[in-house]
């Protein structure tokens, strides 16, 4: 499969939509395009570069993989790697920003595609000077953590999360070297 990673654009919504919606039906979760999911339907937030970076793999016109990164909230008195709760949620402390909506199509996968997006968003990261980012995923994508981990993620903890399903997740911190 040939395909090629860029920076999204606001007008490739649509096609990150079709692609998390894809994942969540395969792997049977719930779908709540105005609560959970209203982020994908308008990329906004992930696209100034300022408070947000996304990236999304195209293949022959249609996008089969996305993923990219937000800010955290600032975590004060927080030990840098440890698990903390801030506003009821479990976070990392110290981590500049979070991994956010890493998916990549069943039938796109084991194409590099999820590795290229991750050092995208690792080299962004490394440019704007960051020392950690943190990243919470489903217990069921043990793939992924295999990735996260080759690429030196450490895994600290779980939670469960805010998720229509209330699925439980890990969570990793992303040194930045």
């Amino acid at each position: 499969m040939e395909w090629q990673l860029r920076r999204a654009r606001a007008e490739d919504a649509q096609g990150v939509v079709a692609t998390v919606k894809e994942v969540y039906e395969e792997y049977g979760f719930t779908w709540e395009a105005e609560g959970y999911h209203a982020d994908l339907y308008d990329l906004s937030e992930y696209l100034d570069g300022e408070n947000g970076g996304f990236w999304v793999a195209e293949s022959s016109g249609e996008i089969v993989g996305c993923g990219g990164w937000c800010l955290t909230p600032e975590l004060a008195g927080t030990v840098s790697g440890e698990v903390v709760t801030l506003d009821d949620q479990v976070r990392v402390g110290g981590a500049q920003a979070e991994v956010v909506r890493m998916y990549v199509r069943p039938s796109a996968r084991r194409n590099g595609i999820a590795r290229a997006i991750m050092r995208a968003i690792l080299d962004d990261a490394t440019a704007r000077g960051w020392s950690l980012l943190e990243i919470w995923s489903d217990k069921r994508f043990t793939e992924a953590h295999l990735l996260y981990e080759a690429f030196g993620a450490v895994r600290v903890g779980d939670r469960i999360c805010a998720d229509p399903d209330l699925a439980p997740e890990w969570g990793f911190k992303f040194p930045i070297m």
